[in-house]
């Protein structure tokens, strides 16, 4: 049974999570149909998609679903993690995506929205980007989707505090683009969708693309590359990476050593 609900109207495609009963966290079977569901939806009739969880929910997603991560000796967040495919997949996905976000807003589900096209967040909508708190070093690849969105003193702080952004802070901060009232949010996200579908497509799709190669065009070297990958290595070989599971699991708050 699929995780994610899709429907298609007026060349406007929508994906909705529909595991609420886990918080719409960031599985490999959620975010497996996710993906699935943007190919399926890659077709020349549809201009623009949005993703969404079912109206009312007081968390959009909590994100990366911790119970996958693993316990130690191995990179959580690699390559192929499902939650860097999902990102690929939207940054891929030929139309423009909006995120229609409403209640929490949790780790790395922070990416996914801010990866979207266009970020549309009621005025309930709150961000927290947590690895510091849990003790899990992010993907380099995610650091920079972050950095593009915003500056980098506001990034920092999030990222160090870890604490929940209100969405019309995050709006400041450049990670959303407006901050509506809950009960305006489908239409005012469907008028949005609807002045895209009505441009051409061609040029839209060419102009996503263009953006995101010039997004990531800022060169490394692979001193600093590989030099960067082992601080991360570091962390997850560390008591520190296991304290932070356990007391998640444990339901309490971690005390980390620095080793």
């Amino acid at each position: 049974m699929s995780l994610v609900l899709t429907s298609v109207k007026n060349s406007i495609a929508t994906i909705t999570l529909n595991n609420y009963e886990k918080r719409n966290a960031l599985s490999a079977q959620l975010i497996d149909d996710i993906i699935t569901a943007l190919e399926t939806l890659r077709t020349p009739d549809i201009r623009v998609l949005i993703l969404r969880a079912p109206k009312g929910r007081r968390v959009w997603s909590a994100g990366h679903d911790v119970n996958e991560l693993p316990r130690s000796g191995r990179d959580p967040l690699t390559y192929n993690d499902p939650l860097r495919k999902v990102i690929r997949a939207i940054q891929e996905y030929p139309h423009p995506v909006i995120a229609m976000v409403e209640g929490g807003v949790w780790g790395g589900a922070c990416e996914v929205v801010t990866t979207c096209d266009m970020v549309l967040a009621a005025s309930n909508t709150t961000f927290a980007i947590t690895p510091a708190k849990i003790g899990v070093p992010y993907n380099l690849s995610g650091v920079l989707n972050f950095m593009n969105c915003t500056s980098i003193l506001l990034l920092k702080e999030a990222l160090y505090t870890a604490q929940p952004i209100s969405a019309d802070r995050a709006a400041m901060m450049g990670l959303v683009n407006h901050v509506v009232p809950e009960a305006a949010l489908e239409d005012f996200t469907r008028n949005i969708a609807e002045q895209i579908a009505q441009n051409s497509p061609l040029v839209v799709s060419i102009l996503k693309e263009a953006l995101r190669v010039l997004a990531e065009s800022a060169p490394m070297n692979p001193e600093a590359f590989e030099r960067l990958q082992s601080l991360r290595r570091a962390v997850y070989d560390s008591k520190d990476y296991q304290e932070g599971l356990n007391a998640f699991f444990e339901r309490r708050k971690p005390v980390f050593t620095g080793c």
